[in-house]
């Protein structure tokens, strides 16, 4: 598939989930044994970690097809770039979907800000750009959309795998917000 092809399949997808009426094909046994030998999933999702926000189900996708790495805030850290790296490079995967969502907590607490924990603390330092680039009182959602965009950028500049990528355009990068009362991702 060619990369404005995948992006319409999941807009299909998402489509789909919206009018609640999933396909939800490759799911079963058969699909099952043959990811046995292998994957070559046809895009990236770097999603937050909350647990209403399934990109698997968001986009109507079977097993094998979405390579989904998951942390609180979508945040590029150091395991998850690691990890779309593995896709780009290992799998030849040429789409990346950074998605933020509706009312993310991690983004909600590096608004409120206060000591957090030293683990909390350095996961919401990667949100603290979103928080400068926005205006000041910004809403919650609005600083989702402005991580989201931010985070993109941070994949090219932080990873020569991913920016060499989308240097030599193998790779596109597209950020996502996801809405939670009607599972439509907006593609910003």
């Amino acid at each position: 598939m060619t990369k404005d092809e995948v992006l319409n399949r999941l807009k299909e997808g998402n489509a789909r989930f919206v009018a609640d009426a999933p396909e939800r094909q490759m799911q079963d046994n058969s699909r099952k044994s043959e990811l046995t030998g292998g994957q070559s999933p046809w895009a990236i999702v770097l999603s937050c970690a909350d647990s209403r926000v399934a990109p698997e189900l968001a986009f109507d996708a079977g097993l094998g097809e979405l390579f989904v790495c998951r942390v609180a805030g979508n945040v590029a850290n150091t395991s998850s770039i690691a990890s779309m790296e593995y896709a780009v490079a290992h799998l030849g995967t040429e789409i990346i979907v950074v998605m933020g969502h509706e009312s993310c907590g991690a983004v909600g607490a590096a608004i409120a800000g206060g000591d957090n924990g030293h683990n909390l603390n350095h996961l919401l330092a990667h949100i603290t750009p979103a928080l400068a680039a926005s205006d000041s009182g910004a809403e919650v959602n609005d600083v989702v959309k402005t991580n989201a965009e931010l985070t993109c950028r941070e994949l090219v500049k932080r990873s020569s795998i991913i920016g060499d990528a989308v240097k030599n355009g193998k790779v596109k990068i597209v950020p996502a917000y996801y809405n939670l009362g009607t599972g439509a991702v907006d593609f910003i």
